[in-house]
């Protein structure tokens, strides 16, 4: 019980630093490298799969990643881009926060499920495997967005 509310608060205190990452965000103009590092700093975190007590099957890894992918559909529909000034902005969405929220209260919920049929090790490797998921399909796309509105830029200058 005590990992759950633990883990619980540390996504809850993520999801709020991440709001305010976005909207201090949205001030200035973005660039492909600021979409992208995230998900390699979170990359890091695979180093988890070394210790035998995450490991997770084939199976379970395609669940989390397929999980992942559609809880980004969410982030992708409210992550758009604007040109201002000759530099390419994120716009903030009203959306984004409870979105996030929504998310977060999913993943609790599915936590719980899964939880009490596998082992903590297995939940927490789980649960990598769909934040990754999540986070990379949503910067891919945001990347591509970006590059098209850079591609427009340039051939307006």
């Amino acid at each position: 019980m005590f990992w759950l509310v633990a883990s619980t608060a540390v996504a809850a205190v993520m999801a709020m630093a991440m709001i305010i990452v976005r909207l201090k965000a949205a001030k200035k103009p973005t660039n492909a490298k600021r979409i992208m590092l995230p998900p390699l700093f979170m990359s890091t975190g695979a180093l988890m799969f070394l210790f035998p007590v995450f490991h997770i099957s084939w199976l379970q890894f395609f669940e989390a990643i397929g999980v992942g992918v559609v809880c980004s559909l969410f982030l992708i529909k409210t992550s758009k881009f604007e040109i201002r000034d000759h530099a390419i902005y994120l716009i903030p969405s009203k959306a984004f926060a409870f979105i996030l929220i929504g998310l977060l209260a999913f993943r609790i919920i599915l936590k719980l499920l899964v939880g009490s049929t596998i082992s903590l090790g297995e939940t927490s490797g789980m649960f990598f495997v769909l934040a990754f998921g999540m986070i990379i399909t949503w910067r891919i796309s945001m990347l591509y967005k970006f590059l098209q509105l850079e591609k427009q830029l340039k051939i307006e200058a």
